[in-house]
């Protein structure tokens, strides 16, 4: 009979000591998945972040220091092409690897080449910025990005939900497009670039928190593809306008 005690005693030792473990590492309070499986999800979208961002790097120098490159696209007729077809391929590129971003190995394949064409637009846009506002953009993204992810898992940790943004970031989005649109056929002016880039800085760094808020709750363990993509999208969209705002303001 001792015996027995003895060993409901340690069982149930061990199961509080379970069940201590599991709650600390929930991402949320009334999380009901497992915490180990939603772990692997995240570190597998950061990875994929973190290659995207490295071939980002990658291909965006290559282009800034290979000046035959930008040259060629900003002074021949066919590189404005290129440049302008090279510019609606991410948008292209969007559709399959929506659909097919569960599709191993295509999904890879097809982000591969999404990852390149903004790498090669990102690199466009500063081979003709300098140094000093490529650095300050960077450094200004990096913690930005590092920041608001920090806080939102702080603050899903403690029950809050950042779902309620889609629809305003959605239209202020929408804002952004047509915005955007009036500045290339009716330009306004550095001060209204430097008004449209801050008010588009914001809009991203809202979109980050969203997206990571998503990627903490919603979506599904197949997803990961698509959830570095909207991570990916948010981080190259806030450095764009950044280094927009800078130029502006130089």
């Amino acid at each position: 009979m001792g015996r027995n005690n003895k060993g409901d005693i340690e069982s149930g030792f061990r199961e509080n000591i379970y069940i201590n473990n599991n709650a600390r590492d929930q991402l949320y309070p009334t999380m009901l998945e497992s915490p180990q499986l939603r772990w692997a999800f995240i570190r597998k979208v950061y990875a994929i972040l973190c290659m995207q961002m490295l071939l980002t790097t990658a291909v965006a120098a290559t282009v800034v220091f290979v000046r035959p490159i930008p040259n060629f696209v900003t002074h021949t007729t066919s590189g404005i092409v290129v440049y302008i077809f090279l510019c609606l391929l991410p948008f292209i590129l969007l559709i399959p690897l929506y659909y097919f971003h569960k599709s191993h190995p295509l999904n890879l394949l097809l982000l591969t080449l999404f990852t390149i064409t903004i790498a090669f637009a990102v690199g466009l846009a500063c081979a003709f910025t300098k140094g000093r506002i490529i650095l300050e953009a960077t450094i200004l993204t990096s913690v930005v990005v590092f920041g608001l992810t920090l806080y939102t898992f702080w603050a899903v940790k403690r029950g809050k939900d950042f779902t309620f943004l889609g629809p305003f970031l959605f239209a202020s989005l929408l804002v952004l497009l047509v915005f955007g649109l009036i500045q290339i056929f009716l330009p306004l002016g550095k001060i209204s670039v430097m008004v449209y880039s801050g008010l588009a800085a914001l809009i991203f760094c809202g979109f980050i928190v969203f997206d990571t808020n998503n990627m903490i709750k919603r979506y599904n363990y197949d997803d990961y593809i698509w959830a570095a993509v909207s991570l990916y999208l948010d981080v190259v969209n806030l450095f764009m306008v950044l280094v927009t705002f800078f130029n502006a303001a130089d």
